[in-house]
């Protein structure tokens, strides 16, 4: 997370993850998933700026879809009341229906407060895609209400509202690369590390989180994460890959043909390794280096699959400009 000023208003740059592995251990009275999983945000950011206003006031949210860069050039050509099938980039919910309505509404009640603010949200992350854009949203909410509201809480306060949020979201409030555990709200970060380079796939259909986690069998023999946190770690750069793990990658194979086409298609090309992140439909692949990255990800873009991204992970941790 990236934070700027610019008088009242407060802009947060919002990054979207990967799952580098991720192992299901049980499913829990509550209903959730126990998972273990290690993760690390990337630089494809959505943008949220907040201005606060009055007290009593309501709260105001405008939600688009960017158009530059890479954004727009994959919407080139597709029909806007089509952008989920055509480009890969998936629905986006809008007023009360975003989860960045609720990351507030769930902050106010937890200070105590009546003040309102306008809200404009700027998409660039796919959605049902596992790439967590609306869990990192609503923890740019957070942190920029945090702010704009002077509330001063810490971030271990912060990330007690986050978990009521979202699995996810206590993950994105810290950053940079971690493991993740409980149903994912349980966050240690990890010593940063040397850049890493993926390309994403997110094809032109989604998939539901509750439905993927819902078809999983959790393992019967669970891998543990040590080994790639230790990998990742040591001063072999590519140790880590042989540790890579999703354990929903099977479970959401079952709900779409897309997983199966893109695993078929990653293994043409010269990846490293490569697997579905999250609950998918997003796949992604390791690349040795941003140009090995980038030149990949122009040779899939021209086959039409879907939302196709170059990315670099962000082994900092979130930085706040004033």
């Amino acid at each position: 997370m990236y934070l700027h000023h610019f008088g009242q208003t407060v802009e947060v740059h919002a990054p979207a993850k990967l799952n580098l592995f991720l192992e299901v251990l049980g499913k829990r009275a509550d209903g959730f998933h126990d998972l273990e999983t290690l993760m690390t945000t990337v630089d494809i950011f959505d943008s949220l700026r907040l201005t606060p206003t009055g007290s009593r006031q309501p709260l105001q949210l405008t939600s688009r879809w960017a158009y530059g860069s890479q954004v727009a050039s994959q919407l080139e050509g597709c029909q806007p009341s089509n952008v989920a099938q055509d480009c890969g980039l998936g629905d986006l919910p809008e007023g009360e229906d975003n989860i960045v309505f609720s990351a507030l509404e769930q902050l106010r009640k937890a200070a105590g407060l009546q003040r309102g603010a306008r809200v404009e949200l700027v998409k660039r992350i796919p959605s049902s895609a596992g790439l967590g854009g609306a869990s990192s949203d609503a923890a740019a909410a957070l942190l920029a209400a945090n702010v704009a509201w002077e509330l001063n809480w810490t971030r271990t306060q912060l990330a007690e509202v986050a978990a009521e949020i979202g699995s996810d979201v206590p993950f994105f409030l810290f950053g940079g690369l971690a493991v993740c555990r409980g149903r994912g709200e349980q966050v240690t970060p990890l010593p940063r590390h040397r850049p890493l380079h993926f390309v994403v796939v997110r094809p032109p259909e989604g998939i539901s989180t509750a439905e993927a986690f819902a078809n999983c069998q959790p393992a019967s023999d669970p891998q543990s994460v040590a080994g790639m946190a230790e990998a990742l770690s040591s001063a072999d750069s590519q140790s880590w890959i042989k540790w890579m793990l999703n354990r929903l990658q099977s479970s959401a194979a079952g709900l779409s043909p897309w997983i199966q086409r893109l695993v078929e298609l990653f293994e043409r090309f010269d990846f490293l390794g490569h697997q579905m992140t999250g609950s998918g439909s997003s796949y992604f692949g390791v690349c040795q280096h941003a140009k090995q990255a980038r030149r990949l990800a122009c040779a899939l873009r021209s086959l039409r699959i879907g939302h196709v991204l170059s990315a670099t992970s962000l082994s900092t941790r979130p930085v706040y400009f004033a």
